[in-house]
């Protein structure tokens, strides 16, 4: 019995003395790279952290941009309890505005990667330049980053800012594909209606017809494609986009209200190539 004493009380003082190490690690740690994927693009700070904001690119460009953000303790560990806001505002020589952007939220299977979107209508320039305010509480306690971004032109278009026959001002981006294939690719975009310079709100109800082309092709179209429609409310306008050889493609696009009325947009004929308002893609 004795020797059963002497092997048994070191092994349980092994077990509580590593269960002990286990409960202590700092939880604040991400257990793997979060961001493996992802490049940065800036630093924002506050007397109280850092914050490193992330893009697939590292780069932010007119038009749609998905947005990752981590927040950074002084000692180096990251925080995963925070609620965060952020409003992005263009500074111009004699006024100011905003553009859309969604909420932000915790990316899913992640420890302290929070992410969302900014949907840019221009990019910054010498004379103007974007400012991104980072609002986000932690443990009841607020706290504030702020500073000025590069926004970057697009080598194409895939935003186009409007005026609705309705006199409307609209904002339709481009979100899907990243990555076009000669194949039936899903396409989507997000549309916006402005309500002042600082104000946007999706549109609901909506159809964005498309007609790809090649205009170094003789104009020609594609097969298959499915105009873009919401599946619920909120949400992006979804559709197929069928691409049947690699090269420059200029995707027509016509706006329809939910009675179907076109607000802007021009159908493709032989007597008009291409319509007003257009994405464009090459790969």
């Amino acid at each position: 019995m004795q020797l059963k004493n002497k092997i048994t009380y070191p092994l349980l003082a092994l077990f509580v003395s590593l269960f002990a190490l286990s409960c202590s690690k700092d939880s604040s740690t991400p257990d793997t790279n979060e961001t493996a994927d992802l490049q940065q693009v800036i630093t924002l700070s506050n007397d109280t952290h850092e914050l490193e904001l992330y893009t697939a690119n590292g780069s932010f460009y007119s038009g749609y941009n998905e947005i990752f953000l981590r927040i950074k303790n002084k000692d180096g560990s990251f925080v995963n309890n925070a609620s965060v806001t952020w409003v992005p505002t263009m500074q111009m020589a004699s006024m100011r505005h905003s553009c859309p952007y969604s909420a932000v939220a915790k990316t899913s299977n992640t420890h302290s990667l929070y992410g969302g979107s900014i949907i840019f209508q221009m990019a910054s320039n010498d004379a103007e330049h974007w400012e991104l305010a980072i609002s986000y509480t932690i443990d009841g306690q607020p706290y504030t980053a702020l500073g000025r971004i590069m926004v970057r032109e697009a080598t194409k278009r895939t935003i186009n800012v409007f005026r609705g026959t309705d006199n409307v001002n609209y904002i339709l981006a481009l979100v899907a594909p990243a990555k076009p294939q000669v194949a039936q690719n899903v396409m989507s975009a997000v549309l916006y209606k402005a309500e002042g310079m600082s104000g946007y709100t999706v549109v609901n109800n909506f159809k964005v017809k498309i007609d790809p082309r090649m205009p170094g092709m003789n104009n020609h179209s594609s097969p298959n494609n499915r105009d873009l429609v919401q599946a619920a409310a909120g949400g992006l306008y979804e559709g197929l986009l069928s691409l049947t050889m690699t090269g420059y493609w200029k995707i027509n696009l016509q706006l329809e209200d939910a009675s179907g009325n076109v607000l802007k947009g021009e159908k493709v004929t032989e007597a008009n190539e291409s319509s007003s308002i257009y994405f464009e893609i090459e790969f």
